[in-house]
């Protein structure tokens, strides 16, 4: 099966593996706290660390916030619970196992889960894989098919209805995101100031609320096979709560990369989508508007909304690799993807337009 890539565990992010296996053995994940545990780090992903424990025959997954982290954007028990719930009316979550927020354990609070098997898309394995520009239409039916699906969970009957506050949504939305962006701001972005000024004059004030999963993209989900007809789990949640789910599709638009794109926005956000035969960012509105029954207006705020998030979470894990706290390598440019997103932002701000 096709997946993530492994590595063996980065230095300064390796896990006690003896406490641990108690922890497993006192959850009966395990049958005995002294067998042996094989620990690789899963690359994919810049936020919370992920990693795979293999141990007696299972395979489990083990989430854990990254070093220097606020514990606002990486709560564990939140993303725990969420999923947990969810897993009774959509079926594509991982399943559950055990979460602590016993610190003495591995540093931090963490939770273990399944290990869903399948194909997880990232840009990197699309070109690797070939596939058929003719596959990219039911990759796309697939993919937008479990975003409308999660609209429609009925939240307030698992229990979810304290995940957040749908009311005010967007413009705490907007005015958070902009604060996030001034607090770890380090180059002078011109295109970031007027994209947070246009958004706030230009947010709508009426929406829908549904349960969001809020990063949503072909590399957080996971497709059985390469049929593409089923995507079994839907990964990374983090920052789901409860919103407008056009600020979800907005999200999933700025990362949507499409091959009439500027080169420097197709390196900037790698992903899949550029590739021949996916559809444009308006046939995605427009598919998700007929799939969902939702109408679909300001199309342009929720885009530049999307490319401003992506700008900032970028500018947040820059500033950790600035500061320090990360050794990552691959964080280095992030200030650079960042402006990129603003600039782009902008552009649609100037045209009107999302293609």
């Amino acid at each position: 099966m096709y997946e993530h890539h492994k590595q063996q565990v980065r230095k300064g992010e390796e896990l006690n593996k003896v406490a641990l296996k108690q922890f497993l053995y006192e959850n009966q994940l395990i049958g005995s706290a002294n067998s042996e545990l094989f620990v690789e780090q899963f690359t994919h992903g810049y936020s919370n660390l992920t990693y795979l424990l293999k141990v007696e025959d299972n395979e489990y997954v083990l989430r854990r916030p990254p070093k220097g982290a606020i514990k606002r954007g990486h709560d564990m028990g939140r993303e725990f619970k969420v999923q947990k719930a969810l897993k009774q009316a959509f079926s594509k979550v991982p399943k559950m196992y055990a979460y602590t927020e016993n610190v003495s354990i591995i540093g931090s609070s963490f939770y273990v889960m399944e290990r869903v098997h399948g194909i997880i898309l990232s840009y990197q394995r699309a070109k690797k894989l070939e596939i058929p520009s003719a596959e990219y239409k039911t990759i796309a039916d697939s993919w937008l098919n479990t975003m409308v699906e999660l609209h429609q969970v009925d939240y307030k009957a698992l229990d979810l209805a304290d995940l957040g506050k749908p009311e005010g949504y967007v413009e705490r939305q907007v005015a958070n995101w902009g604060k996030q962006y001034l607090k770890v701001a380090i180059d002078d972005v011109p295109a970031a100031e007027k994209v947070m000024r246009w958004m706030h004059d230009n947010q709508p004030k009426t929406y829908q609320h549904s349960l969001i999963h809020n990063d949503y993209k072909y590399d957080n989900v996971v497709f059985e096979d390469d049929s593409w007809k089923e995507v079994t789990a839907v990964l990374d949640w983090e920052m789901a709560t409860l919103g407008d789910p056009l600020m979800d599709l907005g999200t999933s638009l700025g990362y949507w990369t499409m091959q009439g794109d500027y080169d420097f926005v197709k390196k900037g956000i790698l992903s899949p989508t550029v590739f021949d035969g996916n559809p444009s960012r308006s046939e995605l509105v427009e598919q998700y508007a007929l799939k969902s029954g939702k109408e679909v207006d300001h199309l342009v705020f929720y885009y530049v909304y999307g490319l401003f998030k992506i700008a900032v979470i970028a500018q947040q894990i820059y500033y950790r690799y600035k500061m320090g706290y990360t050794s990552d390598s691959r964080f280095a440019n992030l200030n650079q993807a960042s402006a990129l997103c603003c600039n782009v932002a902008l552009k649609a701000v100037q045209t009107n337009k999302i293609d």
